[in-house]
């Protein structure tokens, strides 16, 4: 339930009410990593109504439950028994990393849209098994919890590459620095965590490819874990990528649960592209900026509104809007993730 404070409990309290032609019924699979981006957003959703909260940690749904909007969610401590109760429209999956892949498939079984943690599995295996139920269920809907693709600072950078203004992308630098501290228990075992690499990384593996246009081809990973914590089991506290990029570009992403408890906040994310007109980077110290051969540096404050991953997917699937995030776009991060893990795994680059 710690990893809530990660991102604001009420994510959805940017957007404007948005309507759909009948009511939704929405329940939650896990209370870990993002599920305010489902239950946030709710406060400007009067036709959604979340109806149940599956959690083996009753203490845990008791605070979703101050939500306003989430005080009347049934509790239940087996997500089966709450997919065979309950009568859900779309589901949250949010639960641990080694538990999302059976989660989903249960959901799928179930006929129920949903939207889910990232990565899709810990394993290739599991990763294929729900690409083959997805194409025996075609009416399924799905979508991925990649929230950082609509926040304004990347949206500005997508948009900068786009005009071209900063040409064709051939450098890339990806950071996300974290805290560590409260992190649950199945975080502290490698075989229910999966790895730093695929729990966090795969945001900025994300937003590499979003932002640049660019497609990854190739990676190699270091990672390990450096000090004396006696309470991060067997997480990795830092790793390495690098991509080269599909245009014979080069992609670094570095990523460590080493920020001091001292910063004034949890995480440090960071992204750059540099290209063959000029270079935009996002910092929070410094915003947006750009420099190009036609424009001495600046700092961008017209940056696009700040949008909603979980808004986005039921629009899409109610609306009619195309998504923001595409099944193969989550796919793809989902593959690629693994696949960097296994490249430190086995100490060599992997094709991806």
């Amino acid at each position: 339930m710690a990893d809530l404070t990660r991102r604001q409990w009420w994510a959805g309290a940017f957007a404007a009410a948005v309507r759909f032609p009948a009511p939704i019924r929405v329940a939650v699979i896990g209370l870990q990593g993002h599920p305010g981006e489902v239950i946030g957003p709710l406060a400007d959703l009067p036709d959604v109504e979340l109806v149940a909260i599956a959690d083996r940690d009753a203490a845990g749904i008791d605070r979703a439950r101050k939500s306003p909007r989430a005080a009347r969610a049934r509790a239940y401590a087996d997500f089966r028994q709450m997919l065979e109760r309950e009568n859900a429209d779309v589901v949250g999956v949010c639960n641990a990393a080694d538990e999302r892949a059976p989660a989903i498939l249960e959901c799928i079984r179930h006929g129920r849209h949903w939207i889910a943690e990232k990565p899709l599995a810990n394993q290739r295996a599991e990763l294929a098994a729900i690409r083959q139920a997805l194409a025996a269920n075609p009416r399924i809907r799905f979508s991925m919890l990649l929230p950082m693709r609509f926040d304004s600072p990347y949206l500005a950078l997508k948009r900068i590459v786009d005009s071209g203004a900063i040409g064709e992308v051939a450098n890339i630098s990806a950071q996300k620095s974290y805290k560590f501290r409260n992190q649950p228990e199945w975080k502290r075992r490698r075989s229910s965590y999966g790895g730093t690499l695929p729990w966090i990384g795969s945001h900025m593996v994300d937003l590499m490819r979003f932002t640049s246009g660019r497609e990854l081809k190739e990676v190699f990973t270091w990672q390990g874990q450096v000090g004396r914590f006696p309470d991060i089991g067997e997480m990795e506290n830092t790793t390495g990528s690098l991509f080269r990029l599909d245009n014979g570009g080069v992609a670094a992403l570095h990523m460590d649960f080493l920020r001091p408890d001292a910063a004034p906040t949890h995480g440090d994310d960071r992204l750059r592209l540099a290209g063959t007109r000029g270079v935009a980077e996002y910092l929070a110290a410094t915003g947006v900026t750009l420099v190009t051969e036609n424009r001495k540096p600046e700092v961008l404050t017209d940056l696009p509104p700040k949008r909603s991953v979980f808004v986005d997917f039921l629009e899409s699937v109610y609306n009619g809007k195309v998504p923001g995030l595409s099944a193969e776009d989550i796919f793809r991060v989902s593959e690629i993730v693994l696949a960097a893990r296994e490249s430190a795994d086995q100490g060599r680059p992997v094709r991806l």
